[in-house]
């Protein structure tokens, strides 16, 4: 049984980390844009809720936004455990997760929150280029494809997002740190809380999740 948790800014490797955990332990990830996307492709009642505010322009309130993780985290597949992935993103969520685990006899095993200095993470996202065809994340410098600028695996034009510039990408690190990057301190003083070095590498960061997690 293993319920962890995720933090980390845009480009800190979170999503690479997520992939690999949930692979090596067999737990499904979960992030509230994939259940915001699959309740509103299905027409669910939450997902038509939603729906409303998306359209109004307005944010999903924290009500709603809860209701859809705790719908989540009752399916089958989440019996052995999950990783929650860019869920909570605020104090009031974190506090509102807490309440509804306490409520269903359970709480978080781990929170790890991968840190890496702002000027490294402006860098690893306005180097990523992504193959529109097959989504193959790559970076200029740290990961670059055989040939520049071209897929290895289907030869497609690489891309760089229009989030991925330069001035996007500090924008939204500085969007992290004042709405979400207080979540270290509320873990930190539930004793949840692993901090890891984000610029130790992928594998390295990978085995020290391992041996933490064993």
């Amino acid at each position: 049984m293993a319920r962890i948790m995720l933090l980390g800014a845009p480009g800190s490797g979170k999503g690479t980390q997520a992939e690999r955990i949930t692979q090596r332990y067999g737990i499904p990830a979960i992030a509230t844009g994939d259940i915001f996307r699959k309740n509103l492709s299905e027409g669910t009642p939450l997902g038509l809720k939603a729906k409303g505010y998306m359209e109004a322009g307005e944010l999903v309130p924290d009500e709603l936004v809860i209701d859809l993780v705790a719908d989540r985290l009752s399916e089958p597949d989440t019996k052995n455990g999950y990783l929650l992935d860019g869920f909570p993103r605020t104090i009031a969520q974190a506090e509102a997760l807490d309440k509804l685990l306490s409520g269903k006899g359970e709480a978080l095993d781990k929170v790890f929150f991968i840190d890496v200095p702002k000027d490294v993470l402006i860098d690893r996202i306005a180097g990523r280029r992504v193959c529109p065809s097959c989504g193959r994340v790559y970076h200029v410098t740290g990961m670059p494809p055989k040939q520049a600028g071209v897929c290895d695996d289907d030869g497609a034009e690489l891309i760089q997002r229009k989030d991925d510039d330069a001035a996007t990408a500090e924008n939204r690190i500085d969007v992290y740190n004042e709405q979400t990057k207080p979540l270290v301190e509320y873990y930190k003083k539930t004793g949840l809380l692993i901090e890891l070095d984000g610029t130790a590498g992928v594998d390295s960061l990978e085995n020290q999740i391992e041996e933490i997690l064993g």
